[in-house]
């Protein structure tokens, strides 16, 4: 199964990334935390990410690109993937189009999760307390809603466009949403 999780930040990508990936016996790849273990590591790229990390911009393309590539062509990524992060842009989805259909694949579902805006705010700003992370700051949060607004939000009607495009309701319990996830994939074949 070769999916994408979507959504703004916020709306449980991470958390649920895990338990879709688990179930479907494949790894979740996400550039944040690759993004954030560069950056605790101090690595060229870390320093590189970490610049525009902490002004809530997206990384850009190249260095995302080039990460995600290299990600998904190890060995444990050959049966599928779920990439949670990524694409963030049409030109993303381009590049990653490109990816899969060298390997003879295409991709299973796009699946988005929907959460209202006041949540998303109230979960990062938790979320900043609980684990310590600095790029959670109210300011950066409401720039990354803007930039997915303004970037994210067409790959939806993209992958609608499509017929792949998978929603589902991020409100509620981790499990409820995780039931949902898998209701909703479960009847999808894969490529």
């Amino acid at each position: 199964m070769r999916l994408i999780l979507m959504g703004p930040p916020g709306a449980g990508k991470g958390t649920q990334a895990t338990s879709v990936a688990d179930h479907f016996g494949i790894p979740a790849i996400s550039t944040g935390d690759i993004f954030r273990a560069n950056v605790s590591q101090g690595t060229e790229l870390g320093v590189e990410a970490k610049r525009f990390m902490d002004a809530g911009d997206y990384v850009p393309d190249e260095v995302t690109n080039k990460m995600v590539r290299n990600r998904i062509d190890e060995p444990d990524a050959k049966p599928g993937f779920l990439l949670d992060g990524y694409p963030r842009t049409t030109a993303q989805v381009e590049e990653l189009d490109g990816m899969i259909t060298f390997t003879g694949h295409k991709l299973d579902a796009a699946v988005v999760l929907t959460v209202d805006a006041d949540e998303l705010v109230a979960r990062l700003l938790q979320r900043a307390q609980t684990e310590g992370r600095a790029d959670d700051t109210e300011d950066v949060i409401r720039k990354r809603q803007d930039l997915y607004t303004e970037q994210t939000e067409p790959l939806i009607e993209l992958y609608r466009a499509r017929g792949i495009l998978v929603e589902v309701d991020g409100m509620g319990t981790v499990d409820e949403v995780t039931a949902r996830i898998f209701a909703a994939l479960d009847i999808i074949p894969e490529s």
